[in-house]
C-alpha cells in the first residue's frame, strides 16, 4: 500500500510539445515502467490555451472532472463531477478548454498489452523528433526529405520513435468514449459493510478495469482490495493506520490487506486497474 497526499505534492509546469498549450500537474501515483500494467495518476490543471486534435491512443484513460470543464467536441463536455472512460483504439476530440480546469487523469496500459510510455520516454522522444520536424497543434510534421509519413499524430510519432517500430492501434472495442454522470446513479449498500454504500460506474473490457464511488458514514469501515487506486474526494479518517483527507491517494496492490475507517462522512473515487497477469486466448474464426 502506498499513500500520497495530493496537496503535499509539488505542482510542476509541463509544456506538452507534442500537443498545444501548457499545464500544471501533480503526479500522485505511478506504476512500474516497462510493464504492460504501467500507469500514471495525475492532478492536471489546464488553462484556455490547451488544444489537442481528434486522436486515439494505444492505452486506456479515466478522467474525473474536479473543477472547470473540458470540451471534447462531438463526444461531449466534462463538467465538475463527470467521469469519463477513454478506451484504447477509440478516437475522441478534438479537445479544448476555455477556462481553468482541474482534472484527475489516470492513463494506463489497457487490454491490448501495449503498456504505457513514461513521461521521461515521452520527453526524450519529443526532443529527438524536433530535429526531424515540428509539432503544430498536436500534429508532428516531418521536414522535407525525412523518411516516414509527413503528418502524424504527435503522441504516435513519439511512441514510434521511442519503440522503434510502427504503432499498431488496438481494435476499437467501444465506438465512443463513455462520459458518465454519477449524480444520476443511486447509492447501493455494500453487503457486509455497515455504513458503506457504492455507485458502480462500470467495468470495462475483458480485463476488467473499473470505476466506482464509495461513501462511508462514520464510523464505517470499508476494505480496500487491490489492484486499485483510491482518491479521497471528501472526508477524514484513517487507512492502514495513517490519516487520510481530501486529495489523499491510496494505491493498493493485490494481496494488500487494509481498510478505510471514516471519522467524518467520506466519499472516495475508486479506479480499478485491468488484470493483465493472465494470457489472452484468441478466438478462431469459423470457416
Amino acid at each position: 500500500m502506498k499513500i500520497v497526499h495530493g496537496d503535499q505534492v509539488e505542482e510542476k509546469i509541463r509544456i506538452h510539445q507534442h500537443r498545444q498549450g501548457m499545464f500544471r500537474h501533480r503526479t500522485v501515483a505511478t506504476g512500474e515502467p516497462g510493464t504492460p500494467g504501467n500507469f500514471i495518476l495525475e492532478l492536471v490543471r489546464t488553462t484556455d490555451d490547451f488544444f489537442s486534435p481528434r486522436h486515439k491512443h494505444n492505452f486506456d484513460q479515466f478522467r474525473y472532472q474536479l473543477e472547470g470543464e473540458f470540451d471534447f467536441d462531438r463526444d461531449g463536455k466534462m463538467t465538475p463531477g463527470v467521469i469519463g472512460y477513454f478506451p484504447e483504439g477509440t478516437p475522441y476530440g478534438p479537445q479544448s478548454s476555455s477556462v481553468s480546469s482541474l482534472t484527475l487523469v489516470l492513463q494506463f496500459g489497457g487490454a491490448s498489452g501495449n503498456g504505457y510510455m513514461t513521461q521521461q520516454q515521452l520527453e526524450a522522444g519529443t526532443a529527438e523528433l524536433k530535429t526531424h520536424g515540428t509539432f503544430e497543434k498536436g500534429v508532428f510534421r516531418r521536414n522535407e526529405g525525412e523518411d516516414g509519413k509527413r503528418n502524424v499524430d504527435g503522441y504516435q510519432a513519439v511512441w514510434e520513435r521511442v519503440n522503434k517500430r510502427p504503432m499498431s492501434y488496438p481494435g476499437q472495442r467501444y465506438h465512443d468514449p463513455i462520459l458518465m454522470s454519477p449524480e444520476h446513479f443511486n447509492w447501493v449498500q455494500v453487503a457486509g459493510a455497515p455504513g458503506v454504500c457504492e455507485k458502480l460506474m462500470g467495468v470495462f473490457t475483458e480485463r476488467g478495469c473499473e470505476a466506482r464511488f464509495l461513501r462511508l458514514a462514520p464510523p464505517a469501515r470499508a476494505p480496500a482490495p487491490g489492484r486499485k487506486l483510491y482518491f479521497v474526494l471528501t472526508g477524514d479518517g484513517r487507512v492502514g493506520g495513517e490519516p487520510y483527507r481530501r486529495m489523499t491517494t491510496v494505491l493498493c496492490e493485490r494481496g494488500d490487506e487494509t481498510a478505510f475507517e471514516a471519522e467524518t462522512p467520506t466519499e472516495i473515487l475508486v479506479l480499478g486497474l485491468p488484470r493483465l497477469d493472465t494470457p489472452a486466448h484468441y478466438a478462431i474464426a469459423a470457416e
